[in-house]
């Protein structure tokens, strides 16, 4: 299952002491259903705000965001944990994971938030963590695993409700070179299989390079990248 994810005109400014700083001006993005797109960029454009405000973690404050056509800026707070719960996947760059859970019942976590019935959650975690070859370590908790293993459980757990929009904040930028090209094309894979909507946000450009579309952040604005700049590296920031 996939979703169109909108954005228009999407503006963030945040307080600093005195000083505002504005740090989205204005963005419009558009993600066709199933399509896998990169947001790159310096450090400290906005690439995370953006993400914040697209997965409804924050609001912007101005412009709009729709996924299948629903702004999320009619929802109540209520409305808007459940419609993210069921929604939105969502992989960071540090897998946040809980400590006292097993990879397992990490997995498990959404399904049982939302009420759903504990043998579905659990077969359905069983299933996840089988694919990404993990069905070995179900009982191990995060600090018995290794970060590019953590990572995998993190996408599990992102997966775990069939989310039709997947977001995912610089989720191989904690793990060495062979450990993140593994958790990325296993990312690839899981989004092709389960159809998913999806955004990432990175600084490396081979990953960039590998997805559907590459849009860059610069100056609060938001840029298609075309291939022969990505050919030239120039996706670093």
């Amino acid at each position: 299952m996939s979703v169109t994810l909108l954005a228009r005109g999407l503006t963030k400014t945040y307080q600093d002491g005195e000083r505002r700083v504005p740090v989205l001006k204005g963005v419009d993005l558009t993600v066709e259903p199933g399509q896998l797109v990169a947001v790159v960029g310096p450090s400290g454009s906005g690439k995370s705000t953006l993400l914040h405000l697209l997965g409804a973690l924050d609001r912007p404050d101005a412009g709009t965001v729709e996924i299948d056509g629903r702004p999320l800026a009619g929802l109540s707070g209520g409305q808007l944990a459940s419609f993210r719960n069921r929604t939105i996947g969502f992989v960071f760059q540090f897998h946040q994971l809980l400590p006292d859970f097993t990879a397992l019942e990490n997995v498990m976590l959404p399904g049982r938030i939302a009420g759903l019935p504990p043998r579905a959650v659990l077969d359905r975690a069983q299933g996840l963590l089988a694919e990404v070859g993990l069905d070995e370590r179900l009982d191990h908790f995060p600090g018995e695993l290794s970060g590019g293993e953590r990572q995998r459980v993190a996408l599990c757990r992102a997966l775990a409700l069939s989310p039709p929009l997947l977001l995912a904040d610089e989720p191989t930028g904690n793990l060495d070179p062979v450990s993140g090209d593994q958790v990325f094309a296993l990312l690839l894979e899981m989004q092709a299989r389960h159809h998913t909507t999806a955004v990432l946000v990175t600084h490396n450009p081979s990953i960039a390079e590998r997805c559907g579309l590459v849009q860059r952040l610069e100056g609060g604005v938001l840029h298609r990248e075309a291939p022969h700049d990505r050919a030239a590296g120039t996706l670093e920031g």
